[in-house]
């Protein structure tokens, strides 16, 4: 039997009630083009084989995938040029968006700032984001932060983001764990699961 090609997401016209979850993966289609990127491409190659791990977790409960994505100064690019300009994909093409994978195109840090991502999320019942990608001090943070003020609950894992400094990065996690209550553990099966569990999470 040929299997089914996949359909592209869809959301409900209105906001939904729920306290689900989805997953954000942030400038990890990348081209890979910018100064430091010889010395962060090996930790965002591992970072990548995590999140690729992490999103079959999440389809496997019903979590969508979010891509936020930077533009890299193609104004009038789309997700498809997008995808092609950083192919081949990090850890061999296992985190390339699906047809199913929702992609929203940023223009600066934040994935919320003149995106759609804060129209998206509530139609899809989501109160909690695991976010992941790069970079950590300055993408996932800038993202965290204002989810944060959205009042959304997030877990940042430790080996699924790429800081372009490790002491930046390990500050950056301390300062969403500390004052934006990120859970900031690593992803393993029993973190996801557990976090996942907890109602309470923030």
């Amino acid at each position: 039997m040929n299997a089914q090609p996949e359909s592209a997401p869809s959301a409900p016209h209105r906001d939904q009630p729920g306290d689900r979850a989805a997953l954000l993966v942030i400038d990890m289609i990348n081209p890979f083009d910018f100064a430091e990127a010889d010395r962060v491409r090996p930790a965002a190659e591992t970072a990548a084989a995590v999140i690729a791990r992490l999103r079959a977790k999440a389809d496997a409960h019903d979590v969508p995938t979010i891509y936020v994505n930077d533009n890299f100064g193609q104004w009038h690019s789309d997700r498809d040029r997008l995808i092609a300009a950083a192919r081949p994909a990090l850890a061999g093409g296992a985190i390339e968006p699906r047809e199913r994978d929702f992609f929203i195109i940023k223009p600066q840090f934040s994935g919320f700032y003149s995106t759609n991502l804060a129209v998206l999320l509530p139609k899809l019942g989501v109160r909690r984001l695991i976010l992941t990608g790069i970079a950590t001090e300055i993408c996932v943070l800038f993202t965290a932060a204002d989810a944060h003020m959205r009042d959304y609950s997030l877990w940042v894992p430790e080996n699924g983001v790429v800081a372009l400094d490790s002491a930046h990065g390990a500050a950056a996690l301390a300062i969403m764990n500390a004052r934006m209550g990120a859970r900031t553990t690593r992803f393993d099966d029993r973190a996801f699961a557990a976090w996942l569990a907890d109602d309470d999470a923030d």
